[in-house]
């Protein structure tokens, strides 16, 4: 293999977007409101499967498969932090 074709295999195609996710300030009290509702506090992919009272199955949380988990996750910290220090809103409702 070229070292050309060894560096694509190894580039992450999604480090500019994480880097903008990351770069996110929030300044402003409806963006922090929104993200705070738009990004759940917990995977919602977890699910028991339970007919009749019987856990057939679980299903387990897949979140941590997808590649800007972190990044999201964070943003939705950053939004949590800025309510409660920023603005002195009780957040415990997006909790």
């Amino acid at each position: 293999m070229t070292d050309v074709i060894r560096f694509l295999l190894h580039a992450d195609i999604l480090y500019p977007v994480r880097q903008k996710l990351a770069a996110i300030e929030i300044h402003n009290p409806k963006l922090a409101h929104f993200l705070c509702k738009a990004i759940p506090a917990q995977c919602p992919f977890e699910r028991d499967l339970i007919v009749f009272g019987y856990k057939l199955f679980h299903i387990p949380p897949m979140c941590k498969l997808n590649p800007l988990y972190e990044q999201v996750v964070s943003l939705r910290f950053k939004a949590l932090c800025y309510l409660a220090d920023e603005c002195g809103e009780d957040v415990t409702a997006y909790c």
